[in-house]
């Protein structure tokens, strides 16, 4: 290379560069992550006694807890479907996730995100089964660095197995994005707030355990071809989280013998 690279700093700990052979970015993600890499991941089954079921799983900083109750009869009973159960999900942000102390309780956003993750979820679930009833399934978000909305299917996922809820496939969750021009995996805070070139994309996916997709939003813009890359990106990286919540679901059972 006979010339100097150009390099512009896009926020802090972020490089992006360009050489004169090159037709596209090489992205350096402030946490020096690989584009196609995960945060650290843990994840642990059983963690509210007094739930039928419950987990809690992690991403880098952002931290979800999921607990069911039920199958149980649906109250009122206006709002009982005879044909088949019904997935009812809260999703919480508590105040002190954040840095900036939020307001308790449910908004718009909250609501949003508790219906897309049962959309999320119901796919696998044989709620055909429970006619009449109701599975509840609260999260909450007791830590947020981004992609609480995929820490909170990816909890509710393992909290539903570990209930005993007849399920066909856990259900894993990622977000894919595109800084500018280049496509990355499992976006933190200070990516999502990425403000040089074309800006931030957020796309949340969440698939089976076979690659079926079950849910995806598209925040900002992207090309066809690039959002088909960022799907097959996330798909493997669903498969990585998917070997976290099986060892989990594994040791809760030796934990219980």
């Amino acid at each position: 290379m006979t010339k100097k690279e150009k390099s512009s700093s896009n926020f802090d700990g972020a490089i992006l560069k360009k050489s004169p052979n090159q037709t596209s970015s090489i992205f350096e993600r402030p946490d020096g992550r690989k584009n196609t890499e995960l945060r650290p991941v843990w994840a642990k089954v059983g963690v509210v006694p007094n739930a039928d079921g419950s987990a809690i799983y992690a991403s880098g900083d952002t931290i979800a807890i999921a607990a069911v109750y039920g199958p149980k009869q649906m109250h009122p009973q206006h709002s009982q479907n005879p044909e088949k159960g019904t997935l009812r999900c809260t999703y919480l942000m508590n105040s002190f996730s954040v840095n900036e102390r939020i307001k308790p309780g449910p908004n718009r956003r909250s609501m949003e995100i508790s219906k897309i993750t049962e959309w999320a979820l119901e796919p696998v679930l044989m709620l055909k089964d429970f006619p009449s009833q109701v599975i509840d399934v609260h999260i909450n978000i007791i830590q947020a660095d981004a992609g609480t909305r995929c820490a909170g299917i990816n909890a509710a996922s393992m909290a539903l197995a570990h209930a005993g809820v007849p399920m066909k496939s856990l259900v894993t969750s990622v977000s894919a994005g595109k800084l500018d021009k280049t496509l990355v995996i499992d976006l933190n805070k200070e990516e999502e707030d990425f403000e040089k070139g074309e800006g931030p994309t957020d796309i949340p996916l969440s698939f089976t355990a076979d690659g079926k997709l079950t849910h995806i939003q598209l925040d900002g813009k992207i090309s066809p071809a690039q959002l088909k890359e960022a799907v097959e990106m996330a798909k493997e990286s669903c498969k990585e989280i998917l070997k976290v919540q099986i060892e989990a679901l594994k040791n809760s059972v030796g934990d219980e013998k």
